[in-house]
């Protein structure tokens, strides 16, 4: 067959209108580049994985001819001690995306509606999108949610409202008290998602704090990721803390079997049973995050308060400039920054032109990223 009767042949092929609405994830990201290259737009942390864990992970890869246990015991056994929630009530996933997007497949359609701040994390808008249902944008105050705002958008079509906290991209985050508040108020027909994917960063709220809401409340949702703290991009294991069994039973239905692999269960195990790792990785990230903002600080960057491994910094001399121009400006930086070796998250791909979400580096990398911009 030639290739141009092949390609007529494909031209024909009927998609899904759900393609229409749904807006591709940026694949783009600086992957595969050289280690040279200052990885800063993907909020990972850039130590590399503990030996002691890369060894267990090496080991158990002489089992990857077998399935995964469907069921990931193991790891949710260990979830269920260190956080005092059934096992039962504990959803798994290929990251926490993996999860969101079968908690929205679950529970939306078209007529209802999810509820969520903006700017956030740019999945949510996938979950309107891949369903058919509507979403409501509740704009920031500042830079943090307004939870009064959010609670008032709540309507009977609401089937999900979500609650970034911290939040990605600004990095704010909001006391456990406002948020339990928040959440009480919300009809029990709603389903209440915190997305707790940096909350390791945080002082305001930290990994514990709202953990008496899934014992007490049924339709909420504590989502966290072994990705940032853990430094386990590469292997996507993503866990909830789920207020009841019927919703995690409702995920699992809408999923591939084996979503969670062999060797990500390995590593977040291994993991858990070094919590001192988790703490130097947190702690070194912490203080990078801290030099990072004050440098930016230093150069003019308004910088939001930050708790995550990320800082959400506004570029000197933006007031009275239009949306044109504060994109034109941040795009001159972002391409400045890659020039000399750095890539960051521009803020227009995240709804806020002007501004820059940088992740934490290495001290060499930030300091090359800092003089970047002070030789501008």
């Amino acid at each position: 067959m030639s290739s141009s009767s092949s390609r007529a042949q494909e031209s024909r092929l009927r998609f899904s209108s759900v393609l229409d609405r749904v807006a591709a994830y940026p694949k783009a990201g600086g992957y595969r580049l050289p280690d040279s290259v200052a990885l800063m737009a993907s909020n990972e942390g850039p130590e590399p994985l503990d030996p002691e864990v890369a060894a267990v992970v090496a080991e158990a890869a002489s089992g990857i001819n077998r399935y995964p246990d469907p069921g990931a015991a193991e790891l949710r056994g260990e979830l269920s001690g260190l956080w005092g929630v059934p096992p039962e009530q504990i959803g798994l996933g290929n990251g926490s995306c993996d999860l969101l997007i079968a908690l929205g497949s679950a529970l939306l359609e078209p007529g209802a509606n999810v509820v969520y701040a903006w700017p956030s994390f740019s999945v949510y808008p996938m979950l309107a999108q891949l369903t058919g249902a509507d979403e409501v944008r509740v704009p920031l105050d500042g830079d943090t949610h307004d939870l009064g705002a959010l609670l008032a958008a709540v309507t009977p079509d609401t089937r999900l409202v979500i609650v970034c906290n911290p939040n990605n991209p600004t990095g704010t985050s909001l006391p456990a008290d406002q948020i339990e508040d928040f959440a009480r108020a919300v009809p029990s027909d709603v389903c209440v998602l915190i997305d707790e994917a940096y909350v390791e960063f945080s002082d305001v709220c930290g990994p514990r704090e709202l953990l008496g809401l899934v014992a007490e409340l049924p339709n909420v949702v504590l989502l966290r990721t072994f990705s940032k703290a853990h430094g386990l991009c590469g292997l996507r294991v993503g866990y909830g803390l789920f207020g009841s069994s019927e919703l995690v039973e409702a995920t699992d239905r809408l999923r591939q079997p084996f979503y969670l692999n062999h060797l990500a269960q390995t590593a977040a195990v291994a993991m858990l049973h070094r919590p001192e790792i988790l703490d130097r990785r947190v702690q070194t990230q912490l203080a990078s995050r801290d030099e990072l903002a004050t440098g930016l600080t230093d150069l003019g960057y308004d910088v939001s308060p930050a708790q995550a491994n990320f800082v959400w910094a506004q570029l000197p001399e933006m007031d009275g400039l239009s949306g044109d121009e504060r994109t034109a400006a941040e795009a001159a930086v972002v391409a400045e920054l890659r020039d000399a070796g750095v890539l960051v998250r521009a803020g227009t791909a995240l709804g806020e032109p002007g501004r820059l979400r940088i992740s934490t580096g290495t001290s060499e990398e930030q300091a090359r990223l800092l003089a970047a911009l002070a030789a501008r």
